[in-house]
C-alpha cells in the first residue's frame, strides 16, 4: 500500500557537491570550509561518489519554525569565479592602520573602492618596492617605475601633467625611461640617500637610479666583466644570488654575485665595490656574504654563521670569517708600448711588507703547425720577490751558510743576531723598496742564454702581481703610493 505525503513548507538551504575522497564541499574550485573544522558543511555518507551532497541549511536544528539564522558579517563575497589567481604585476592595499587611535583595518579590501593598480605585465613580475617620501618605486623584472603615493597626476587634452592631491593611497604609475629592471634578483638592491642601486641580469648590467634617471654604472670600466659574471650566473644548474649592500663606514655600494652550482659544496662567488667619489670599481674582496647591513656608521654582512662586523680593530685587516687573506694589488707596465724593452729592475714607495708574487711579460701569439697549436714564444716570467723582512737572511760565522730570517732562534739562539742583514728580494735604498729582475722562463727558440742567466724580463709590457707577505706586521696597515721599473729598449726586437 503506497502513502503520499504533500509537504507545504520548506527549509532554506543550500545543496553542494563534495569531492570524491574527503567529502569536502566543492564549488567551481573553491573547498570551502574543511571537513575536519567543527562547523563544517555536514556531509551525506554514501558509495555512490555522484551522490555524494553536502546541505547547508538556514535553520537551527533544521526544526520546522525554528529560529532562522541571519547571514551576518562575512569575510568574503560569492563571486561567479571564486577560484584564486595571482596578479603577479598588481598591487592591492587595504584600510588604514592607526595605532594611536586603535584604528586597525588591516584586514579590509573594499571591492568598491580603487584598491588595485597594476603595471604593464609584459616587463613580468613585480620583484621590488621601495617607498621614498611621496613616491613608491616599483621595479619589475624589465622595467622601473614610480607611483604617486597620497596624490595623482592630472593630464590635460595637449597632453602636460599636474600633481593634484588625492585620497587614492597610490596614485598614477609613471615609468621611468629606460627598459632596465632588477630581473629576479631583489637581493641585489640598496640604497643610499636618493641613489638607488640593482642588478639587471636580463642585461648584464649594473644600475644606479638617481631621482628618476638610470645610470649604467657597469660601463665604468667593469662592462666586459659584468656582462660574462651575470650572463653565466646561473649556468651552475642553479638560482644564482646577486647580494647587494650599502657600505655606510667607506661609503661604497658591494655586490657580490654569486653562482649556484648544483652538486657542489663550495660556491663561486665575486665580490667588488662601487665607489662614487672615485666613480668607479676599486677593490675585490675575499668574503662571501648572505645579507649586507649598515647600522650605525658600522657595515655588517651575514653568512649562515653568524653576524660579522666589518672594519674592526678586534681582527687583523683581511680577515673575513675567521680567514686571513693577503691584500693583492696588479699593475701593468707598459711604457711606449709600440717598443720590445727588457725590464731589469722593480720598485715601490710604500709600507715594508710587500711581495710580488709574479712577473709576466706578454705573449707572443699562437702559431698553427697541422693540427697543433702551440705559442710561437712562451712568455717570460718570474716566479716571485721576497719582501724586504720576509727575505731577510744572515750568515752564519760558524760554517758560513746562509740562516734566514725564519731560522735565527732555532740556528743563533736570538731572534735579533748582532749580524749584518741581507735581502733575498726587496731592499731598501733612501726610503724606497728596489729589486732586481730574474728571469726564470723557460728557453726559446734561438736564445743562446736564458733563465737566470739573463738579468731582466723581455717584452712590451709586463704585469706584476704586489702581495701583501705573511710575517711582516700581519694584519697591520700597509700604504702603496707608487709603482715603478727600470727598462732598456731592444731596438724594436
Amino acid at each position: 500500500m503506497a502513502a503520499s505525503v504533500e509537504v507545504k513548507f520548506f527549509n532554506s538551504f543550500l545543496l553542494k557537491k563534495v569531492s570524491n575522497s574527503s567529502f569536502t564541499p566543492v564549488w567551481n574550485g573553491s573547498t570551502g570550509v574543511p571537513s575536519g573544522l567543527n562547523g563544517s558543511y555536514p556531509v551525506v555518507g554514501t558509495t555512490d561518489v555522484d551522490g555524494d551532497w553536502a546541505i547547508e541549511e538556514a535553520r537551527i536544528r533544521g526544526g520546522y519554525n525554528n529560529t532562522s539564522t541571519g547571514y551576518g558579517a562575512k569575510a568574503y563575497l560569492v563571486e561567479e569565479e571564486p577560484a584564486g589567481y595571482r596578479r603577479f604585476n598588481a598591487l592591492i592595499y587595504s584600510g588604514i592602520f592607526n595605532s594611536r587611535t586603535g584604528i586597525n583595518n588591516t584586514n579590509v579590501f573594499s571591492t568598491a573602492q580603487d584598491i588595485e593598480k597594476a603595471t604593464d605585465p609584459a616587463n613580468g613580475s613585480i620583484q621590488r618596492l621601495y617607498a621614498e617620501d611621496t613616491n613608491l618605486f616599483i621595479f619589475q623584472e624589465s622595467k622601473t617605475s614610480r607611483a604617486l603615493i597620497d596624490k595623482d597626476a592630472i593630464y590635460s587634452a595637449e597632453g602636460g601633467g599636474a600633481v593634484t592631491s588625492s585620497n587614492l593611497v597610490i596614485g598614477v604609475i609613471q615609468p621611468i625611461p629606460g627598459k632596465y629592471g632588477i630581473s629576479q634578483n631583489p637581493e641585489s638592491f640598496a640604497v643610499y640617500g636618493y641613489n638607488k642601486y640593482f642588478s639587471d641580469k636580463n642585461n648584464n648590467v649594473i644600475m644606479k637610479l638617481s631621482g628618476s634617471q638610470l645610470t649604467e654604472i657597469s660601463q665604468l670600466g667593469m662592462r666586459d666583466y659584468f656582462r660574462d659574471e651575470l650572463n653565466e650566473l646561473n649556468l651552475g644548474g642553479g638560482q644564482g644570488r646577486v647580494v647587494g649592500g650599502w657600505d655606510i663606514y667607506n661609503d661604497q655600494y658591494i655586490i657580490s654575485t654569486q653562482q649556484n652550482n648544483v652538486g657542489q659544496t663550495t660556491i663561486a662567488y665575486n665580490t667588488v665595490t662601487f665607489d662614487e667619489g672615485v666613480q668607479g670599481w676599486t677593490s675585490f674582496f675575499n668574503y662571501n656574504p648572505d645579507q649586507i647591513l649598515s647600522i650605525r656608521n658600522n657595515l655588517y654582512t651575514a653568512t649562515s654563521d653568524g653576524l660579522y662586523k666589518h672594519y674592526s680593530n678586534n681582527v687583523p685587516r683581511a680577515q673575513f670569517y675567521g680567514v686571513n687573506n693577503n691584500s693583492t694589488i696588479t699593475v701593468i707596465f707598459n711604457p711606449e708600448p709600440l717598443k720590445s724593452k727588457t725590464f731589469s729592475t722593480v720598485s715601490y714607495e710604500g709600507s715594508n711588507g710587500w711581495e710580488i708574487s709574479s712577473i709576466n711579460s706578454d705573449n707572443t701569439g699562437k702559431d698553427t703547425n697541422g693540427n697543433n697549436i702551440s705559442y710561437a714564444n712562451s712568455f717570460d716570467s718570474i716566479l716571485s720577490i721576497n719582501s724586504y723582512y720576509g727575505g731577510e737572511y744572515v750568515i752564519n760565522p760558524t760554517g758560513g751558510a746562509v740562516v734566514p730570517r725564519a731560522s735565527y732562534n732555532a740556528t743563533l739562539g736570538t731572534y735579533d743576531p748582532n749580524l749584518i742583514r741581507y735581502h733575498a728580494g726587496f731592499n731598501r735604498k733612501e726610503n724606497c723598496y728596489v729589486a732586481n729582475l730574474i728571469n726564470n722562463s723557460a728557453p726559446n727558440s734561438g736564445e743562446i742564454i736564458f733563465g737566470n742567466e739573463i738579468s731582466g724580463v723581455k717584452g712590451y709590457y709586463t704585469t706584476a702581481t704586489f702581495s701583501t707577505d705573511n710575517v711582516t706586521d700581519v694584519g697591520g696597515a700597509k700604504t702603496l703610493f707608487s709603482v715603478g721599473t727600470k727598462f732598456d729598449s731592444n731596438n724594436g726586437y
